[in-house]
């Protein structure tokens, strides 16, 4: 499974995160990104945020004023199917390796782009790791840095190992 990192994206903190062309990613994250709230956002096992860009296109067809880096993802991608990716799968990302450690639990600051958008992308059952839910990857999974490295727009993200 591959697909192309379509925006990489950062902030001094808190929603939406903005477009660079590239940066590196570090153990904690990527290089010039912060978090408004760190003992919730952030640390090893939250370093990097991946959103799908067709999750992201599909709510913006239902009417949701979004754009890539609203949801506070740092990669958006396109391509990499996200309802068949699962906790402990190993992703290339440019030029660092991530594993995929948990979904996205939405917060409140999401519904500055409605109310109804948490519901819309998570359910019960990604909140319980249930990958079978319908809404499975849409809010986005976190993933840890298992080897940091540099990232840029264009760049190829692809499985490297899958859990199971």
């Amino acid at each position: 499974m591959e697909g192309t990192i379509v925006q990489v994206s950062v902030s001094r903190g808190g929603l939406p995160k903005f477009a660079i062309s590239g940066g590196l990613i570090h153990p904690l994250g990527l290089e010039g990104d912060a978090h408004a709230h760190p003992g919730v956002h952030g640390g090893p096992r939250q370093a990097i945020l991946l959103v799908s860009a067709e999750f992201v296109e599909a709510l913006i067809a239902r009417g949701y004023p979004l754009f890539f880096g609203a949801l506070g993802e740092n990669l958006t991608t396109r391509g990499l199917d996200f309802s068949q990716l699962r906790i402990g799968d190993q992703i290339r990302a440019g030029g660092a390796t991530l594993e995929i450690t948990k979904p996205r639990g939405p917060c409140s600051a999401v519904d500055i782009y409605g109310e109804t958008l948490g519901p819309e992308i998570y359910d019960e059952q990604v909140k319980n790791g249930d990958h079978r839910s319908p809404r499975w990857g849409m809010s986005g999974l976190y993933a840890s840095v298992l080897s940091p490295g540099p990232v840029a727009t264009g760049d190829i993200i692809t499985v490297v190992a899958k859990l199971a």
